[in-house]
């Protein structure tokens, strides 16, 4: 059955709501009832405008339970945690507690509040063992470090609060994406940032590059809040869905394309600095649950998201 999009009864919450995904979520879901933003700075310009914010700190377990019970939210999409894989390795206690206990604190407020909202857990695909054919969500789990042993337990959390204390949660294991805002601590990102400063000549016409040969399964971060959508609207309680495109391109290409849009002359030269411990040579998702039950396939054609991003960071520059 493919599910259809509708309106959500009641407010609904974004953790982390001014971060990468989630600042596309609240824009996405603008329009379809109140929203509420959450995190721990204050709101960016773009969210302010379109949704209600809250300076809430995850890690503190009084204040959320104090939050959730005056909202008393009808769907929560949980975007907050610590997001990069690299950085988890010198960050590996922050990386747990932003992903693990924060979540174990929302949950918990949950439970002990008896609020039945619906609670979507942005997970990722780095939790699977690595793989040359695109994954499917019941292939082997292999956690290659603190960020993936992070991911794993803030959804196992999830998914035992769900059969144990009869929350209602769904968990979206998301696989590589970019687009506009996107940290430059990402790939996309870094190189688009740097052919910005390099058109402006604020750095030499030098591009540099980490591993080159990874291949990973990039989709746009406004087609995977689409499909954080409509999961929150038709999946079935305690279900864990990839959000891919099942097709995968080496950041060779990536890289390729983004100075082939330079508006200068630049070449590219490898930075051993930028490698990254137990880099997974392929990971590509299989989407098909997530194409059954809803529909969704991406949107937006790579050129744009590349013309998007680079934009974006020529007008940061």
């Amino acid at each position: 059955m493919i599910a259809t999009r509708q309106a959500i009864e009641g407010p609904v919450l974004v953790t982390g709501a001014g971060g990468f995904a989630g600042s596309h979520l609240v824009e996405h879901l603008a329009g379809f009832g109140p929203v509420v933003g959450w995190g721990r700075s204050e709101a960016p310009p773009e969210i302010a405008a379109i949704a209600r914010w809250e300076r809430i700190d995850l890690l503190d377990r009084a204040a959320v339970r104090t939050a959730i019970g005056r909202l008393q939210p009808a769907a929560i999409f949980h975007c907050a945690g610590m997001p990069h894989v690299a950085h988890a390795w010198q960050q590996s206690a922050a990386t747990l507690a932003g992903n693990a206990l924060a979540t174990h604190h929302l949950l918990d407020a949950l439970h002990h509040l008896g609020n039945r909202a619906r609670v979507l857990i942005t997970g990722t695909s780095y939790v699977y063992a690595p793989a040359s054919q695109p994954i499917g969500e019941d292939d082997p789990i292999a956690l290659a470090g603190p960020y993936a042993l992070s991911k794993f337990a803030q959804e196992q959390l999830a998914l035992y609060a769900g059969r144990h204390d009869g929350l209602d949660v769904v968990v979206a294991r998301a696989f590589n994406h970019t687009g506009p805002r996107q940290q430059p601590s990402f790939v996309a990102p870094a190189m688009a940032r740097q052919i910005a400063l390099i058109e402006r000549g604020a750095l030499p016409p030098v591009l540099k590059v980490g591993n080159l040969d990874a291949t990973r399964d990039l989709t746009d971060v406004r087609d995977v809040v689409r499909a954080y959508q409509a999961l929150m609207t038709a999946a079935p309680p305690g279900s864990v869905y990839n959000v891919a495109s099942g097709s995968g391109r080496t950041v060779r290409s990536v890289v390729d394309a983004l100075v082939a849009r330079a508006r200068v002359p630049i070449t590219i030269e490898i930075d051993a600095s930028r490698f990254r411990p137990n880099d997974i040579p392929v990971l590509i998702g299989d989407p098909s649950r997530l194409r059954t039950l809803t529909g969704w396939a991406p949107a937006i054609p790579f050129d744009q998201t590349l013309d998007d991003l680079l934009d974006y960071w020529r007008a940061q520059a």
